[in-house]
């Protein structure tokens, strides 16, 4: 549950003005004043949107608290999957880079991880106890390359729903043949997946130094309390 003011405004502002500064050698040459001016205009405009996002989606969770478990699970990946696909390369000028619900709203986009870890936290914060919901590395056979998506595992035993920014349909995990489990993780644990029989826990989700790093990030924006 998010308490307290919104996250920082100061954070939003700051990705904004930098993902603009580095196009601006692309910009069309023109005087030094008119420069600052484009540049401030469109820095504004930039955060006004971000802002925006990232109060629609405090919006989001506080009015799906009271929501059915499907209800939040098909308004967050809808909400979402909104968003573009950037790949961490053109977004961060990183390899490998897992970023806040922030940061991805503030930019506007992410990779398969981030669109996973976004919604994570989000029906965390809607209610959704961490137990039902796992992170889960897959192989995507018809890309073949690697993929994440969010598990839910519904009470009593029941196969976990797939949450997914490639096929954004939620659909029963023996429904998603093009995809192969390799490990997934949450808050409480890391486990490998089987082919028969249930998946085997091999430790705490501590051991993946990415997720140690977004857990820290997470806890500094005003999100809900994390292990």
């Amino acid at each position: 549950m998010i308490r307290g003011k919104c996250p920082p405004f100061r954070n939003i502002v700051l990705i904004a003005l930098l993902t603009l500064m580095s196009n601006m050698a692309a910009m069309p040459r023109t005087s030094a004043d008119e420069s600052r001016a484009h540049l401030a205009r469109s820095g504004m405009h930039q955060a006004s949107d971000a802002r925006q996002r990232v109060l629609t989606w405090q919006q989001l969770i506080k009015s799906n608290r009271d929501a059915r478990p499907y209800e939040k699970l098909l308004r967050v990946n809808n909400f979402f999957n909104r968003l573009e696909f950037v790949n961490d390369k053109d977004l961060w000028g990183m390899e490998d880079y897992w970023a806040t619900p922030i940061q991805m709203l503030s930019s506007n986009g992410g990779d398969c991880e981030d669109f996973s870890i976004a919604k994570y936290f989000t029906l965390i914060s809607m209610g959704i106890a961490e137990e039902q919901l796992r992170l889960t590395y897959v192989r995507a056979l018809d890309l073949d390359q690697a993929h994440m998506v969010l598990s839910y595992y519904p009470p009593a035993g029941a196969e976990p729903l797939i949450l997914d920014n490639l096929n954004t349909s939620i659909l029963p995990a023996s429904r998603r043949t093009d995809l192969r489990p390799v490990y997934s993780f949450n808050g409480d644990g890391l486990w490998l997946a089987r082919r028969k029989g249930k998946d085997e826990r091999v430790g705490g989700a501590a051991r993946l130094s990415r997720w140690k790093e977004v857990v820290a990030r997470i806890s500094h924006e005003h999100m809900p309390p994390i292990r």
